[in-house]
Formats: structure tokens, sequence, C-alpha cells
């Protein structure tokens, strides 16, 4: 007698290949937008606000600039020990324990507490020249980086190209053929430049009325909550750029064979 044939089986769902959450930058090249995944998290977002917090807190409590230093270095250190132990990836949590140490070097060097906020402003008007330029030179900044996560952009890939005799830049320089990608980019850089600004604007003037509690107060309200803004921002400008017009990506991929 024969054996019955087997019941069938329903297919079990597989996970899409490439679903790893967009972080920063990477999340504005995303069909959909999550405000958590791209601003790391909810404990990417303690790690980058509570050493600020705990320095700020501390230090208008006690007004100690040396138990306020302290209690800021702990903190990041915590962040650091904990993803350690949990073998989980490290490298946002020594990026800021790294922007800490700048701070409360500067700050104990100086003796006064507002440098510990110092190397932000510094970061931010550096950004903000940066940024600017890219708009007048009509190179916006958005544009680069956005067409090198689109394109899978690499130092390696480039060689490669450039070994088969290739442009290596074409990828990133071949979007300025589409006026309205240029105009997309434009007006992204455009939020960026206005993020950096607002923040100077803000934070300058309470960093030279000393006024810490303040200015740490104006660091935490326009650092992650104000970026994560600009990030969707940015998603909603940029969004759909290339799916809107499809001859655009054929003239792309003609251009690149052109040159190979």
């Amino acid at each position: 007698m024969s054996a019955p044939p087997p019941e069938p089986v329903e297919p079990t769902a597989v996970e899409p290949v490439g679903t790893k959450p967009r972080r920063g930058l990477q999340s504005v090249t995303g069909e959909t937008f999550s405000f958590a995944d791209a601003v790391g998290g909810v404990r990417g977002v303690v790690e980058a606000v509570l050493p600020g917090t705990v320095f700020v807190v501390v230090y208008v409590i006690s007004k100690n600039l040396g138990w306020s230093l302290g209690a800021a270095v702990a903190a990041a250190l915590v962040a650091v020990v904990a993803r350690l132990v949990q073998r989980t990836p490290v490298t946002q949590a020594i990026g800021g324990l790294l922007g800490i140490a700048v701070g409360v070097f500067w700050a104990w060097r100086s003796g006064e507490a507002q440098n510990f906020y110092a190397a932000g402003l510094w970061t931010n008007a550096l950004y903000l020249v940066g940024v600017l330029v890219t708009i007048l030179v009509r190179w916006p900044a958005v544009g680069f980086v956005v067409e090198a996560i689109c394109t899978g952009y690499s130092a390696e890939k480039a060689r490669e190209q450039s070994e088969q005799g290739a442009n290596p830049f074409a990828g990133l320089t071949a979007w300025r053929k589409d006026r309205d990608l240029v105009r997309r980019y434009t007006l992204a850089t455009w939020l960026w430049v206005g993020m950096f600004a607002l923040r100077l604007a803000v934070q300058l003037p309470l960093f030279l009325d000393n006024s810490v509690g303040w200015l740490g107060t104006a660091r935490l309200v326009l650092g992650v909550p104000l970026w994560g803004l600009v990030l969707w921002l940015t998603w909603a400008v940029v969004r759909g750029a290339h799916q809107d017009e499809p001859a655009a990506e054929d003239e792309v991929v003609e251009d690149q064979t052109a040159e190979q």
C-alpha cells in the first residue's frame, strides 16, 4: 500500500534583503521615512543626549566644573561599556565619547564651563560655510551624499571603474545633467544651511553670555530633534526624484556606457 502524499506546507515568509534600518542621511533615500530609525532609535538618542544632559544638570545644581565634566564622561563611558557587554556595534557610542572628550578637554583647560560646547559651535560653523559654498558653486552637497548612497559609491568601486577605463566619479556627477534633481538637491541643501545657521544664531549669544544652563538646553533642543526634522524634510524633497523621470536614468546609463 502506497504512502499517503505529504500534506502541503505553506510557504514561510522570508525577510526581504536590505531591510536594515536606514540611519542618518541613509534615511533620506528610502521609500518611507522612519524618524526613530533615522536618529538611531531610542538607544541612539539616549547615547547622544545623555552626556550633555548630565553635564548641564550637574553644573546647574553644583556649579562645580570638575564634577560636571566627570559626570559627562562617566555617562559616555557607560554607553560604551553597555555595548561592549552586549556585544553590539560600538561605533556610535565611541563617536559620542570622543565628542564629549573634546568638550571636556576644552572646558577643563580653560576653566570655563561654556567651553564644553565650544567644539560644537565651531563644527556647526565649519559645516555651515562648507555646505553654503557647495550651493554657491552649484554643486549642492546633498546631491553628492544621496547619489553616493543610491549608487553604492565607495573608494573600492571607484578604483575598479578607474582600472576599467571608466570615469570613477560618473555616478556622483551624472545627476547634474537633470535640472529637476539639481533643483531638489539645492533646496534640500538649503535646509541643512538653515539648521546650522539656526544653531549658531541661538547658541552663540548664550555662549558669549556664559549662560551655561540655557546653552545646554538649547543644545539639546537643537540637536537630535532638529536633526531628525531636517532629515525628514530632506527625504520629502528628494523622495522619488529618480522615479519621476525614468528617461533621465536611461541617459545616465548610456553616459556611463559610453565612457566605458
